[in-house]
């Protein structure tokens, strides 16, 4: 409280000392101050003219002259304005009054339910918990979604990556992975859902199901959406974390954070870096892209037995995994889930790359014995599988020795049982959603390894829940 106070007075003695801005480029603006005190990184200016346009202090230009950023949608700047400092930073509303409420990342309401009456903000920008002060779990989150129980399991505080290119179900299997774990202990856990960069209708479609599966008032969403200028696409991603660390740290909460799209706010990054005439670094990135990354990951930990779970899509430009904002991205994720745009095109829904996909937790420490058996001989028949298709392509499957040929059906046949029917979707395919234990999952696997059906095709597997589903 007396920090609070010191600050406040400290806030008091700095004057208010005004600026001219001396040039506009989209939606970067350079400004200079002739006089003391100079402006701090991330303070707000307001147009002398017009205080509802704000300019959020980015770097240094020059020893008098800052790069900073316009946070309006317009841009009704121009050379010669004048500028004042408010000598105050961005804050966001949070607290139990932003849950159940959709919102920009100023706190203005997006729902059409009127103003956002919380009476706490916090500071946006804040540094990341020290390595001390950040505990380690390793309890398993069960999705109900087969492909990742079995291959790619969430961690309890951990990190989930799911990485594609355009079009192959992304943010329907996130989409998925909320409905089916957000429902578990209510008054314990809530979820703050981040959209960077994505289509509205997406965003409409998603408060829509919250909204009827009863569980929106343990939600808060923040969007900045495609059609927004840079400076607020890249801010949302650090107004939800800012909410999403309230409620850990403050009300006590399991936070689930999930963003949809992570490579969103790498890109918008990107173009204010180079209105900033900043010499790009990998891939054309910026060269503050790992900096960029790493504060908002190192912000979404667990702290005093709280946690914060974040599940987060990351878009692959030309279905590349060796992007550099992808590999950024990388070392901070306990789990990658892969998406194929093979298996997309094959039906095999959700479109996962088993092989490609892994969790640092699919250990014999970490996982049963059981579970940590199957997974291992299901990669390794999958990864036979791949050295016969070729073979299969070229002369047909009847030309496989016996036992190749066993293999090879096999693993056909835990591909079509990796198939799920999702809740999310059922307005679209008519198929009605399923939820499958992860102890069925491992059970139903080591038996189709074992041979316990093989008298049984492989498309009987598809689109089923448990085995035993087949009629």
């Amino acid at each position: 409280m007396e920090v609070k106070n010191r600050k406040k007075e400290e806030i008091k003695v700095r004057s208010v000392v005004e600026g001219k801005i001396v040039n506009v480029r989209d939606v970067v603006v350079e400004v200079e101050f002739n006089e003391d005190p100079k402006p701090e990184i991330h303070d707000i200016l307001t147009l002398k003219e017009d205080s509802s346009v704000k300019l959020q202090v980015v770097k240094s230009a020059a020893p008098s002259r800052f790069y900073c950023i316009n946070l309006n949608n317009s841009n009704p700047t121009y050379r010669g304005a004048v500028v004042i400092n408010t000598n105050e930073k961005l804050r966001v509303p949070v607290g139990e009054k932003v849950l159940g409420r959709v919102m920009d990342l100023f706190g203005n309401p997006l729902d059409g339910k009127g103003p956002i009456e919380s009476d706490t903000s916090a500071d946006v920008f804040v540094d990341p918990p020290t390595y001390s002060e950040t505990t380690t779990d390793v309890t398993f989150m069960e999705t109900g979604i087969k492909i990742i129980d079995l291959f790619a399991p969430l961690l309890k505080g951990g990190k989930v990556g799911l990485f594609g290119g355009a079009g192959v179900g992304k943010t329907v299997l996130l989409t998925e992975i909320l409905h089916n774990i957000i429902n578990k202990d209510l008054g314990k856990n809530v979820s703050v859902f981040c959209g960077v960069g994505e289509r509205s209708r997406e965003g409409q479609e998603l408060y829509e199901e919250l909204k009827n599966g009863g569980v929106l008032p343990y939600v808060s969403l923040l969007f900045g959406q495609m059609g927004e200028n840079a400076s607020r696409r890249f801010l949302t991603a650090h107004s939800a974390t800012t909410v999403a660390e309230y409620l850990r740290d403050v009300m006590g909460k399991n936070v689930l954070f999930f963003m949809d799209n992570i490579f969103r706010f790498a890109q918008a990054g990107n173009e204010l870096s180079l209105l900033m005439n900043n010499i790009p670094s990998e891939d054309g990135y910026q060269a503050t892209l790992t900096s960029e990354v790493a504060h908002i990951h190192e912000r979404l930990v667990t702290k005093n037995n709280n946690s914060i779970t974040t599940i987060e899509a990351i878009y692959l430009p030309d279905d590349d995994l060796f992007d550099q904002a992808a590999q950024a991205v990388f070392g901070y994720l306990d789990s990658s889930i892969v998406l194929s745009r093979d298996a997309y095109r094959d039906g095999k829904l959700p479109a996962v790359d088993i092989l490609n996909s892994d969790s640092d937790a699919l250990t014999p420490k970490n996982v049963s014995a059981k579970h940590y058996f199957v997974v291992t001989s299901a990669k390794s028949l999958l990864k036979k599988s791949e050295l016969l298709e070729r073979i299969v392509s070229l002369v047909g499957e009847s030309e496989l020795s016996e036992e190749d040929r066993t293999l090879y059906q096999r693993a056909n046949k835990i591909r079509s049982y990796m198939t799920q029917n999702f809740f999310v979707t059922e307005a679209q395919t008519g198929r009605k959603g399923v939820y499958v234990s992860v102890e069925d999952t491992v059970n139903d696997v080591k038996d189709i390894i074992d041979g316990k059906y093989d008298s049984i095709s492989a498309d009987k597997f598809l689109f089923i829940g448990k085995v035993s589903d087949i009629k």
